[in-house]
């Protein structure tokens, strides 16, 4: 779908055009354009950013009225080409099904990584350290010193699994790498992921599974790895593994997960996604004391939008230069 309107039409908050409007005005230059909100619907546009504040409290699976609002706009605009996303991932029923439409779309993957992969430490340092059980026995007033229950096990020569290398697993290894942690990698191919790192595709998986102390989740859900954790993967896990999971809640068998940490045989989670959002007030996962469970809020941070507005401004200059944009979701 290419666009064929003059001026360009553009659909984006007010937030958003209060946030980069002279900055979207130099990179347009001298193009003809039409800024819209979405309170001038309905209307044709083609062109529009998904910026944060329009999804908010919004899921995939629970989606708030304005956004929805939104939505509309996108789907029922015969002229829109393009979408920029605010989010890294593409898997929302809206973005698929413009994307069945014919409207290229790109994410901001690779924005809020560095944020994502320090949650994702975070939950591992406050499983290893037991801060969970810790914080229990301070709301009960009670001094229970960790020598009672056990001692926590050294990081240092434990093995962690990192399912997916982009930006998040990169940066998660590196940090792991010095806590003297081994790490192995799961990705799209079994092309190394370092010359002392062993690497197997997704399809491999369950070869490496068995050496986990900790298998931390950060790739992107599709189809080959959808439900990639099932049953049979997570008892291949030795007792005591702990899983991280910052990528999709669908990339793991949460029924069987639940098992697992009931029976011990996955000591502890940190969870920040789940198979249905948000997570159900009768999922047991709130209540496990071996559980850190966080609303989908592994990548939030002060300084993100700034980033995400970065991208695209870059990729709308690009293609107003009819150059390649990045992060074309399916390229």
């Amino acid at each position: 779908m290419s666009i064929t309107t003059s001026p360009l039409r553009i659909l984006l908050s007010d937030a958003a055009r209060a946030a980069i409007g002279p900055r979207l005005a130099q990179t347009l230059g001298s193009a003809a354009h039409v800024l819209l909100s979405p309170a001038q619907a309905p209307v044709d546009f083609d062109i529009a950013f998904v910026s944060r504040d329009v999804t908010g409290l919004s899921t995939k699976h629970a989606v708030q009225p304005a956004t929805q609002h939104f939505y509309d706009l996108l789907t029922n605009a015969p002229s829109l080409a393009w979408v920029q996303l605010h989010s890294a991932g593409a898997d929302r029923p809206v973005y698929v099904r413009l994307l069945a439409q014919g409207v290229a779309l790109s994410s901001s993957a690779g924005s809020n990584a560095g944020v994502v992969a320090q949650s994702a430490l975070a939950g591992v340092l406050a499983l290893a350290r037991r801060l969970p059980q810790l914080m229990a026995a301070q709301r009960a007033h009670v001094w229970a010193p960790l020598i009672k229950t056990g001692l926590p096990r050294d990081l240092g020569g434990q093995t962690a699994v990192i399912v997916g290398w982009g930006g998040i697993g990169q940066q998660l290894g590196a940090v792991l790498r010095l806590l003297g942690l081994r790490v192995v990698v799961v990705r799209s191919s079994a092309t190394p992921a370092g010359d002392d790192i062993e690497t197997v595709a997704y399809e491999a998986i369950h070869s490496v599974l068995p050496q986990a102390d900790w298998l931390l989740l950060a790739c992107p859900l599709t189809d080959r790895t959808h439900g990639l954790i099932s049953a049979s993967a997570l008892a291949l896990l030795p007792a005591g593994a702990h899983v991280v999971n910052v990528a999709r809640g669908e990339v793991i068998d949460e029924v069987a997960l639940i098992e697992a940490l009931k029976n011990g045989r996955v000591a502890g989670a940190y969870l920040d996604v789940f198979a249905h959002e948000p997570l159900p007030a009768q999922s047991p996962l709130w209540d496990m004391p071996n559980v850190i469970a966080s609303p989908h809020s592994a990548g939030f941070s002060d300084a993100n939008a700034a980033r995400v507005e970065e991208v695209f401004l870059d990729n709308l200059g690009r293609r107003l230069l009819g150059q390649t944009m990045l992060n074309l979701v399916g390229g």
